[in-house]
């Protein structure tokens, strides 16, 4: 079957925010998906495409194709939230496509083709929705699946008032979960260890799509810094953001960095605010997010960005219609700044967003994923995007893994042993993320989490899987070096400016005398971040391959150990460095392989 009545009733400037080159046409994914749907004609259908990259576009091409053919009569939009669900009511009007998205119960007018719905509205009333798919032939779109497995009654609700449709398509950009609730109409299949993943009928991923020039590269910026906080057993703590610590710790001093009474929210705001200043040199109307944890910080953060700029940031503090609005018109401005809780980190579209600001401690590959896909999208050639980010090895493992094609597990892997369940810490850290405050956690006799204080120091930037930079105090030159790349660059442009830079500052760091280091002088590559049991693991091995050098030589193991200490330098291998560390292990390992 042909694809050349696709766009029969669209209008030809249609998508309109396609990148260069392609207005009034499909993308070649978009057309590749069309084409592989219309050859199986399949009655589910998961498409996996990176934020960013036109989910919607496809969605409603096919939705017109089905209508016109008379495959479905009505189109049904199930959407995570209010604002998302209007989004889609009017992207469908720009392609003839009418959809109510005020649709509560009854008969629908005359002059719509279908309905558009929220999860929490269909998990309400389920057989209203039944109903409407058994009286008429429906398309079922399901933006943002994985939503449908966000409570068990949501998932069942969906099964229930969709089971009857003449066709669902499902779409995600991140078609994986924290937990193993399963998502329905999703395929899963047994992998080689008899593990149960999801299954996608057509996959456009992210390094798929920066080839393309579908999507913008994304330039990490990091900041590490002191902080000290009081531990609700009345403890003054002290930690530096990047160094190895327990997971509470690590937890404790993330949110005394986003505290907006210290000094790290502050620099790391006006350094995200100088670096939208250089983007707008080439996008004028080049606008930044701050995605914050809650109400209260998401108010704190822009009086704060008042303070900064002069002008007030757009505030959006929930799913409401108002909220709606601010969103609406933030995307129709030339406003600097936007300030929203968790609501607008999915699927909100706003493709004039090319600076961030991750001011959350939610610590999930599903919410980073979603959160910086709000910054991706590309609007033309050169355009980069820009997302502040704290020193917290996690997330820096998120960002090294932005182009990872992930599938949604539906089984554990059966492991015995204390470390069985690799879901349990992140389960543990989206439960204490999305926690309230006020909840009752039996905790009442302690002392409240207090942050007592913080200052930022930039760390690294991170770019396409490479790091670079050497720590910098904020307003320095140094880190204005990096804070001025120009915002309309080509990617391997961005990769060279990045390590002409990192080589300045390395060349004034040597001139500079050593009294005056007050910083870590080594250049990011060789200062990797690691989580707490991550180091422990490197003594070990380093420990192991001691001894079997040890074994090999003859050579004691205290005298392999100063002899690398030697050759390598640094402290003892209890106050080593990660970068040390890794730099004997490379080094023993060495010395074994000349003795083979």
């Amino acid at each position: 079957m042909t694809t050349t009545t696709t766009s029969h009733h669209l209008s030809p400037a249609f998508p309109g925010r396609a990148p260069w080159g392609t207005a009034g046409k499909l993308r070649a994914w978009q057309q590749a998906a069309m084409d592989s749907y219309l050859e199986k004609q399949p009655r589910d259908f998961l498409a996996v495409a990176t934020p960013g990259a036109g989910k919607t576009t496809f969605a409603l091409t096919l939705a017109s194709w089905l209508l016109h053919h008379h495959v479905v009569q009505q189109v049904t939009v199930v959407a995570p939230t209010e604002h998302l669900k209007k989004q889609w009511a009017e992207a469908a009007a720009r392609v003839g496509i009418k959809l109510d998205p005020e649709y509560s119960a009854g008969p629908l007018g005359r002059e719509y083709h279908g309905v558009a719905v929220t999860y929490a509205g269909v998990g309400v009333r389920p057989m209203l929705h039944r109903n409407r798919c058994e009286q008429r032939k429906t398309l079922v779109i399901l933006d943002e699946i994985h939503h449908a497995g966000d409570t068990r009654s949501w998932g069942e609700a969906c099964f229930e008032a969709f089971e009857p449709a003449t066709r669902r398509l499902a779409l995600t950009g991140t078609p994986f979960r924290s937990d193993t609730n399963p998502i329905p109409f999703v395929t899963y299949a047994e992998d080689g260890e008899g593990i149960r993943r999801s299954v996608a009928d057509y996959t456009y991923g992210y390094g798929k799509a920066l080839a393309d020039g579908v999507v913008r590269p994304v330039i990490f910026l990091s900041y590490s810094g002191n902080m000290r906080w009081r531990s609700k057993a009345g403890d003054e703590l002290e930690a530096r953001l990047g160094e190895p610590m327990t997971k509470d710790a690590v937890s404790q001093a993330w949110r005394t960095a986003l505290d907006p009474r210290g000094d790290w929210m502050p620099s790391v705001l006006r350094a995200a605010d100088t670096r939208l200043s250089e983007v707008r040199k080439a996008i004028p109307d080049a606008g930044g997010l701050v995605i914050a944890a809650d109400q209260d910080s998401a108010r704190a953060y822009a009086k704060l960005i008042r303070e900064i700029t002069g002008s007030a940031a757009t505030v959006v503090l929930s799913d409401d219609t108002g909220a709606s609005k601010r969103i609406e018109e933030f995307s129709g401005s030339e406003d600097r700044w936007m300030v929203a809780v968790r609501m607008v980190s999915e699927g909100v579209d706003v493709p004039r967003l090319a600076v961030g600001v991750y001011a959350t401690t939610i610590s999930t590959p599903l919410f980073f994923a979603q959160a910086v896909g709000r910054f991706v999208r590309s609007r033309r050639r050169g355009e980069t995007a820009s997302v502040f980010l704290p020193t917290i090895p996690m997330l820096l493992g998120f960002a090294h893994e932005m182009e990872v094609e992930r599938d949604h597990v539906l089984d554990k892997p059966r492991k015995s042993g204390e470390d069985a369940d690799p879901y349990a810490e992140e389960a543990d850290l989206l439960k204490e993320a999305e926690r309230q405050q006020d909840e009752d956690t039996g905790e009442q006799d302690q002392l409240p989490f207090e942050a007592l204080e913080s200052d930022a120091v930039f760390d690294r930037v991170m770019y396409d899987g490479a790091e670079f930079g050497m720590q910098a105090h904020p307003g320095s030159e140094e880190e204005q070096d990096y804070l001025g790349i120009p915002g309309l660059l080509e990617p391997d442009q961005v990769q060279m400016l990045l390590q002409k830079r990192q080589a300045r500052q390395i060349a004034h760091s040597r001139r500079k005398p050593d009294a005056e280091a007050d910083l870590l002088e080594t250049p990011a590559e060789k200062r990797p971040v690691v989580t707490h049991k991550e180091m422990l693991e490197m003594r070990r091995q380093l420990n192991s391959l001691v001894g079997a050098y040890s074994h090999q030589s003859g050579k004691p193991h205290g005298v392999v150990h100063t002899e690398l200490r030697r050759v390598c330098g640094g402290p003892p291998t209890a106050e080593a460095t990660a970068g040390q560390l890794q730099q004997r292990i490379a080094k023993v390992r060495e010395w074994a392989t000349r003795m083979r």
